[in-house]
């Protein structure tokens, strides 16, 4: 089976979902699927990626969430493959993984069923989703294997993926979160935004300020 990864994200560097493309792919790879890798992050679909894509057996969708919904240039893409998936049958499988800078998982479940809704309207079988929580902290931990530390559950979440895609099952979306204290990731997250404060000429005290239209 041809598996295609697409990758969501508007960044074209170091993304938290091409963090997790590149956990899923060796799983997929075992599963003795062909993979296929695609980045969306213009809402230009090239003519070259909408074949791809389509020639695909499932795919499966890494995304960052947006204000509870998906990234709008993806929405634009989206709409551009309705047309050119349609001619699947409906035997194409759809995954996504959605994850959230929001500690908690369950946070993703509206752009999975904005995916969902989706795969209904362009014919399409929607299998699941999995919503991942404290994705802000993947880019920190890259180097570290699948499985261990932070990533346990994770790595759970995307191997029952990887079996699922190939025997074709769906079901209930999945929720879980990195394997960190959420006080933990509280903290992480605001020395992070301090020090991009201070990159940009801030400061902290300016991180608190209101300002007027």
């Amino acid at each position: 089976m041809q598996v295609a990864l697409i990758n969501g994200s508007p960044k074209r560097h170091r993304s938290a979902s091409g963090c997790i493309l590149k956990y899923l792919q060796p799983l997929l790879e075992q599963e003795g699927h062909v993979t296929a890798a695609f980045s969306l992050g213009r809402p230009e679909l090239a003519p070259q990626d909408a074949k791809g894509i389509g020639d695909c057996d499932a795919l499966i969708f890494a995304l960052p969430l947006y204000v509870d919904g998906l990234p709008s240039h993806l929405v634009s893409c989206l709409l551009q493959l309705e047309e050119s998936l349609a001619r699947s049958g409906g035997k194409m499988g759809v995954y996504a993984i959605v994850n959230c800078g929001f500690y908690e998982g369950h946070q993703a479940r509206w752009a999975l069923n904005i995916l969902e809704n989706w795969c209904h309207r362009a014919g399409l079988r929607w299998g699941y989703g999995i919503g991942l929580g404290a994705g802000g902290v993947l880019l920190s931990i890259e180097n570290v294997p699948l499985g261990a530390g932070p990533t346990r559950n994770l790595a759970q979440a995307l191997r029952q993926l990887a079996s699922s895609v190939g025997q074709g099952f769906g079901g209930e979306n999945v929720f879980t979160t990195m394997n960190m204290p959420k006080l933990i990731y509280k903290l992480a997250a605001e020395v992070g935004w301090c020090r991009s404060a201070k990159a940009n000429g801030l400061k902290i005290r300016d991180l608190s300020l209101r300002r007027g239209s």
